[in-house]
């Protein structure tokens, strides 16, 4: 993208592609980690209402279409230009729903939607459009059956008020006019002749804001009032959608705190204005999520919120808005988000409530979870009846937050096939392979499939094999970076590690009392919920060291790939550290990565209950071409001396398979031979005496404990000649 303009025609001409973001350290990292080889693609993204082949029920349905394709020839290494070999499609075709990612996307096959892009795209595949309408997160509104429909036929009701108030903005008069005539005939319209005014006269309010306009319909009053009142309103917006039978699940205010706005005495002439800017910025941002949408959102929501009346009620006012694209965080909605779904509701804006950015980051992290199909909600109208049915701890589901005193007062962009975080270092199967890794590519992606799948993966093979070095950059893989602790942790299993350690328990404090502590299986936890679109990766080493069932306790059960929602959620043994047992779930960005040693003798079989729960994965000593390539040209290791390691180890193991008092289990891994440095300026045979000497000796003492003999046997023949 260069200035703004599309550059596709330019593009496909000169082979190339290229952008223009100087200071963007993000989009520079994703561009130097595009490899030659993968395919690329160029989209214009846009909404359309109207004119589809399927009912939208008055909604706005994403669109992307796709304009060309290609793949990459060369990677310049400026972070900023690519050599392509496209191929222009011609005419459009155009993709629906699942559009909604940033300007460079990394479309990962493994999930029947990316699966259905990237055929899509490239492979002239048209989309099984049924599939996408019936899917939980569009068949509220999109879906085939009917009845799916109806669930939240308010939701259009709704939206129509809100797009007949647009053309008010500028004429308020007439809405003021309009309401004083209709306050005589419809109960409940009392408050609005409650104003009160500099020159001490009190009457009917002389201004209003869209948010207070549907808030009139939206208290604590009787349901009759209600439709009285939003069925006037409606037929003088001309709005043809049919008024609710029932307003269940939809957040009301506190009758003692319906405006937004203070008294016009104390009230700041902008206020007004300023509602109804963010209520106009909300209907755009709806409408089309653009990066300038969410500045001019973002800017008009935290002016916004500085003001009295505002407060919570602002995401109940954009929610009737558009309740399929705002998030109300009524009382019974923070409580049921905080407790149940166990998310972070961040409060940097003002009176410690939600900033801008605190608000769309957690649309965007339920926006994720709506799309898993075992999550307890599927969109925010769905949340909101959640939240409203939940026995939680909520009190009053008309609360609205007591205040202060009244006195105080882009069209197009490109799809290539990696997405690394901001300004850090991709990770993948190549850097894997670089790193000095044995197993081929195709081992590796296998690996890496069945631990998305399960979620939890046990590597597993004889002493030095290298498990907890493949296991951490497994981890590092499918994060697609390299990590920093919170997202990669490790720990040891051994036979004195508790629940109380791993997962909670009390822990003396510096008080000389106890307090509950969190383990570092619960740290993850948080972290995962808090940040649902980061992967987070626990590696567990000589995981049958310990006793697994009881070191997880009742948390094994919900660590099943099909169980991490909400709704199976378990409260633990110890309440959380303010005393409150609250319901847990291990999340599905949560990965855990395990070793076992199967050849410590110490060790029983893990119980089928934990074995269940887990993917199990064999590594072998890898002594082949990979490894003598590794060690002769990354290590130094000398080539004559390379052959016959790799002969005389491969007896060896020969040796301990056939061994009936041993077997496979116990055989020598290539770690054990492998230099973590290089011998540049090293003896080569010295290297490996010393190895001999006190690695191999020492273990092949402990595996013919009973038969030494045989150890020095064997031993020697290492070193036979040397």
């Amino acid at each position: 993208m260069t200035g703004g303009a599309d550059q596709t025609n330019r593009f496909i001409d000169e082979g190339i592609w290229e952008h223009n973001f100087d200071d963007n350290s993000r989009v520079l990292a994703q561009v130097h980690s595009m490899q030659t080889g993968e395919r690329i693609a160029i989209k214009a993204a846009y909404v359309k209402k109207h004119g589809l082949d399927f009912e939208t029920g008055g909604n706005t349905v994403s669109v992307m279409a796709i304009k060309a394709t290609g793949v990459i020839a060369e990677n310049m290494g400026d972070g900023r230009r690519l050599r392509v070999h496209w191929q222009r499609v011609s005419p459009l075709r155009e993709w629906y729903f699942y559009t909604y990612q940033p300007t460079i996307w990394k479309v990962t096959p493994g999930d029947w939607k990316t699966d259905a892009l990237i055929d899509f795209a490239f492979q002239n595949k048209p989309q099984d459009i049924d599939r996408f309408l019936n899917d939980p997160y569009w068949r509220q509104r999109f879906g085939t059956d009917p009845k799916e429909h109806k669930r939240f036929r308010w939701a259009r009701f709704y939206q129509a008020i809100a797009d007949g108030l647009l053309s008010h903005a500028a004429d308020r008069g007439r809405l003021v006019a309009f309401l004083k005539q209709l306050q005589p005939s419809v109960e409940g319209l009392g408050l609005l002749s409650g104003d009160q005014f500099a020159d001490g006269n009190k009457g009917f309010i002389q201004d209003i804001d869209p948010f207070t306009l549907f808030g009139l319909f939206n208290r604590g009053i009787k349901d009759s009032n209600r439709q009285a009142i939003a069925s006037a309103l409606a037929q003088f917006l001309g709005v043809e959608e049919a008024v609710p039978e029932s307003f269940e699940g939809i957040p009301v205010l506190n009758n003692q705190k319906s405006w937004f706005f203070p008294y016009d005495k104390n009230r700041d002439p902008a206020q007004i204005d300023a509602l109804w800017q963010v209520f106009q910025s909300g209907l755009v941002l709806a409408e089309a999520d653009t990066e300038q949408a969410v500045e001019v959102f973002s800017r008009d929501f935290d002016a916004a919120m500085v003001y009295y009346g505002v407060a919570w009620n602002l995401t109940f006012g954009l929610y009737w808005c558009r309740p399929w694209s705002f998030l109300s965080l009524d009382e019974r909605s923070r409580s049921y988000i905080s407790e149940k779904l166990r998310l972070t509701i961040g409060r940097n804006g003002p009176k410690h409530r939600c900033s801008a950015a605190d608000y769309l980051q957690l649309i965007d992290a339920l926006k994720q979870r709506f799309e898993e199909p075992d999550f307890s909600a599927h969109s925010f109208p769905e949340l909101s009846l959640a939240a409203w049915t939940n026995t939680g701890s909520a009190s009053d589901p008309f609360d609205a937050e007591p205040e202060d005193d009244e006195s105080t007062v882009i069209d197009f962009d490109n799809i290539p096939i990696v997405e690394p975080d901001i300004s850090l270092t991709p990770y993948g199967i190549n850097d894997i392979l670089a790193d000095g890794c044995f197993l081929p590519r195709s081992e590796l992606e296998r690996i890496l499939l069945r631990l998305r799948d399960k979620k939890n993966l046990i590597l597993q093979g004889p002493p030095g094999t290298g498990k907890t070095w493949l296991a951490k950059r497994l981890g590092m893989a499918l994060v697609g970076h390299l990590v920093q602790e919170q997202q990669l942790r490790s720990v040891q299993f051994h036979p004195n590690l508790s629940y109380e350690d791993f997962v909670r328990g009390w822990r003396p404090n510096a008080n000389g009392g106890l307090a509950l502590h969190e383990g570092v299986f619960m740290q993850m936890v948080k972290g995962a919920l808090d940040n649902p679109s980061q992967i987070y990766v626990l590696v567990i080493e000589e995981i049958n060291r310990g006793n697994p069932a009881q070191i997880f306790g009742e948390l094994l059960t919900l660590l099943e790939a099909g169980k991490r929602t909400p709704r199976d959620a378990m409260q633990l043994c110890y309440p959380d550290p303010d005393g409150v047992h609250r319901p847990v779930h291990v999340p599905e960005n949560l990965y855990v990565i395990g070793t076992m040693n199967i050849a410590d003798r110490s060790l029983a079989l893990v119980d089928m209950a934990f074995r269940r729960r887990f993917a199990f994965v064999d590594l072998e000593p890898f002594l082949g071409t990979a490894w003598r390539e590794w060690v002769v040209g990354s290590m130094q290791l000398e080539a004559s001396a390379a052959d016959t390691i790799q002969q005389r180890l491969e007896q060896l193991n020969s040796t301990i398979t056939a061994d009936s008092r041993l077997g496979k289990a116990f055989r020598i891994g290539h770690s054990y031979v492998t230099p973590s440095q290089s011998l540049e300026d090293r003896s080569s045979r010295d290297w490996f005496a010393e190895v001999a000497a006190t690695e191999l000796r020492p273990l092949l003492h402990e595996y013919w404990f009973d038969a030494p003999d045989v150890a020095d046997r064997e031993a020697d023949r290492l070193l036979e000649g040397w």
